[in-house]
């Protein structure tokens, strides 16, 4: 499957956009660097793990890749509740970015359990 086909990998490519954008919010609106810095991180390596996945070897490095995207989505989760906790991000913020998180958690989640089951 190409990136062009694979809705996660689209999905994915637009969340990092909303958390490039995001970042620069944070830096420039709220003087916020710290925090801004981990969520740019973990939320735009989602997308970039999904396409070494997609351009994987075996299925094996697929499941490696989409793992660690999956943990790296997770990880943005828990940024993304921080900045809301702390003021950083308003509710609806918040609950928009969390919401199309967790459809690609679900996607990626189904992506990995479909190969395994290959193995």
């Amino acid at each position: 499957m190409s990136r062009r086909e694979s809705i996660v990998y689209q999905r994915a490519f637009e969340f990092s956009i909303r958390i490039v954008n995001l970042y620069k919010y944070l830096c420039d609106e709220k003087k916020e660097y710290v925090l801004s810095k981990q969520v740019l991180r973990s939320g735009t390596s989602i997308g970039a793990n999904i396409r070494e996945g997609l351009e994987g070897q075996s299925d094996r490095d697929f499941i490696s890749k989409f793992s660690i995207s999956l943990k790296e989505a997770v990880e943005t989760e828990y940024w993304i509740d921080l900045l809301s906790a702390t003021d950083y991000l308003n509710v609806k913020v918040k609950d928009s970015l969390l919401s199309e998180l967790e459809e690609i958690i679900k996607i990626l989640t189904s992506a990995i359990k479909t190969v395994k089951k290959r193995l």
